[in-house]
């Protein structure tokens, strides 16, 4: 039996989810952390006392930095401030001060570097061109500024994934619902953009381990955490109709002034593959879980 300790922040999101099953399974001690209530400790991570006090009393072999909201409107400029940059750095400076043994995992994004369409890894230049990929940027600088102070801190830039239990407000859990209620007969109301765009269709319980493999070696600290794989959202649709024999064109309407941040979205895996882990869910499959997690919802 493990007994170490683990602090997660960001518990209640879908990798939350996953990482804390894998962890618990591995019998280690996994002190859960949100501002959502929950069966786990209830706190922002922005809370600079907060956080001093979590880590100067359980003082952990290990902390991951999950918490975030996905959106990147510029409306939540203060919100991804706090939660990813302050956040970041409460963590950071808590660990210098408190228990410099402990490893540090900070969570990056695809959507933070310049994207021309081609594969993106390690050394692709970062762009701040909205307000979550300003905070990604920063909080990364701030991960680099504290490994140079001795601290071990990881980077693992994400890529798009999903899971059964990714929340309703995702565009591939819409679809997947509008294809169960196409199923059903019932009036499906879904309006999305453009269904050419290209991104990775991970899952999320593929990435935890993605995580794990960086975090638990000493010789890279940042790495581009994806399947390496381009899907178009038509392909999803497809897919997810397709499961009920329906044809998605009859039921999901376009919208014409839909501009995409970007056309294609996709990693450059071979960094973290160098280190022994790679995915192992196909979109297909992915969609067959999705598709049977909301049959028994």
């Amino acid at each position: 039996m493990n007994d170490s300790k683990i602090i997660l922040f960001g518990v209640n999101g879908q990798d939350g989810y996953y990482l804390r099953k894998k962890l618990e399974k591995e019998g280690y001690h996994v002190i859960g952390v949100s501002r959502s209530p929950g069966s786990w400790i209830r706190g922002d991570i922005g809370d600079n006392s907060f956080v001093n006090n979590l880590i100067k009393h359980y003082k952990p072999e290990s902390i991951f930095h999950l918490a975030a909201h996905s959106k990147t409107d510029h409306e939540l400029l203060w919100e991804h401030q706090h939660t990813i940059l302050n956040g970041s750095l409460n963590v950071l400076e808590s660990v210098l001060q408190y228990s410099p043994h402990t490893k540090v995992f900070i969570t990056g994004s695809g959507l933070q570097f310049e994207n021309h369409g081609n594969p993106i890894d390690e050394f692709t230049p970062f762009n701040a061109c909205n307000a979550y990929a300003l905070a990604r940027i920063q909080s990364v600088y701030a991960a680099r500024y504290y490994r140079n102070k001795g601290i071990k801190v990881y980077v693992g830039y994400l890529f798009h994934h999903d899971s059964p239990i990714r929340r309703e407000n995702h565009l591939n859990r819409q679809i997947v619902e509008a294809a169960k209620a196409a199923s059903l007969g019932k009036n499906v109301q879904l309006v999305i953009g453009d269904v050419s765009v290209e991104k990775e269709f991970g899952f999320a319980g593929d990435i935890i381990e993605g995580i794990l493999a960086l975090v638990r070696q000493e010789i890279f600290f940042e790495a581009c955490i994806g399947t390496g794989q381009a899907f178009s959202i038509r392909k999803w649709l497809e897919l997810c109709f397709g499961f009920y024999q329906k044809n998605w064109t009859d039921y999901i309407h376009i919208n014409p002034h839909y501009k995409a941040p970007f056309k294609r979205l996709v990693s450059n895996p071979s960094l973290i593959h160098s280190i022994g882990w790679k995915h192992n869910t196909t979109i297909e499959k992915l969609a067959e879980m999705m598709i049977h997690q909301s049959e028994k919802s």
